[in-house]
């Protein structure tokens, strides 16, 4: 099923398409940008919540800066002085946040129109041709992001991409969820947990130094489950330099496992997160004040958190940190379960 979403400044027409399954949750995803633009599951009292911050409509989605739901590549997060070295050539990238690159940089991908290429009651596949240069990286390639509904009130993004040429990928997704609705206010009474005994230290620009540091005794260590309030306010230098919570941890084990979760006491709605890579940036809506969203909500500081699973930042000029080079003709693939119960 799809709606009409709205019209661009270009005059392209957006599309809303909606997913569900029989347990009462609803998707909404745009091909402006494969973005998340509501996602609704059912409190405790079975009242149909909406937990993604977002717009009413695609001008928002245009014209915002909050990434509201974005897919981000072709490298989410940040890649220090806004280059990189590959096979003995240097690629300079545009930079968008100071000297560096954020999520891809000037150009991205939440800001384009994709192509639909299968839809159904539960599911959406959408396609994207990335030409060789753009955005600064090497490689003609096909972007596939694939959004499902599961009958266990999950939403699967499964991701799969090919290039003709070695090349940078970790895509990502940058939902902001508040598990109490959208328009709820502060996150900061939600519990957490992280499955990671360390973190990635960064300088005061926020790019991993390459020290891993475990969270044993410090406000990172959210392994047992905490409320985001308890420690988000200490005298701890890495909360200080990034105004909260956005850095990224370290997951305990390999493959496809839960690594994260989160829970309104108000609601009762959990959200559990799976992956199979190997970090998760967890953000804490430090930069949200001012925002005007969906149904007239302003969303404020903290109003909003980011689970966006990913190879650690910065890993291409760091050896010790897993590679995000994909070699030519090879298949990334990788997959993000949001699970609610």
């Amino acid at each position: 099923m799809k709606r009409a979403f709205g019209t661009l400044k270009t005059k392209e027409k957006a599309e809303l398409y909606l997913l569900k399954n029989e347990k009462g949750m609803e998707v909404a995803i745009s091909d402006y940008g494969a973005t998340i633009v509501n996602v609704i599951v059912p409190d405790k009292e079975g009242h149909p919540t909406d937990v993604v911050l977002g717009y009413d409509d695609v001008s928002g989605y245009e014209k915002g800066d909050r990434v509201f739901g974005a897919f981000v590549g072709r490298v989410a997060n940040r890649i220090a002085g806004g280059s990189f070295t590959l096979n003995g050539k240097t690629y300079e990238l545009t930079k968008n946040d100071g000297d560096n690159t954020l999520h891809g940089g000037r150009d991205m991908m939440n800001k384009r129109m994709w192509k639909v290429e299968e839809s159904t009651d539960n599911s959406v596949t959408l396609s994207l041709d990335s030409p060789d240069g753009d955005q600064g990286f090497p490689g003609n390639l096909k972007l596939t992001v694939t959004y499902t509904v599961t009958p266990e009130n999950e939403l699967e993004i499964v991701y799969r991409s090919t290039a003709d040429a070695d090349t940078l990928l970790n895509l990502t997704n940058h939902s902001y969820f508040n598990l109490a609705g959208h328009d709820a206010g502060s996150i900061c009474d939600e519990k957490m947990m992280i499955d990671a005994d360390a973190f990635t230290e960064t300088d005061a620009e926020l790019i991993p130094t390459g020290t891993v540091i475990p969270v044993e005794g410090t406000p990172m260590d959210f392994r047992e489950g905490k409320k985001v309030a308890k420690e988000i306010g200490a005298d701890y230098k890495p909360l200080k330099l990034a105004g909260g919570y956005d850095h990224n941890w370290v997951l305990n084990g390999s493959g496809f496992r839960k690594v994260a979760s989160a829970e309104s006491e108000e609601t009762g709605i959990k959200m559990e997160v799976y992956t199979d890579l190997p970090g998760i940036q967890f953000y804490s809506g430090n930069f949200l004040a001012g925002a005007k969203g969906k149904q007239g909500a302003v969303y404020g500081k903290g109003c909003g958190i980011c689970f966006e699973t990913q190879y650690f930042p910065d890993a291409i000029h760091k050896d010790n940190f897993e590679s995000p080079i994909t070699k030519a003709g090879e298949v990334y693939d990788t997959t993000t379960t949001y699970r609610f119960c």
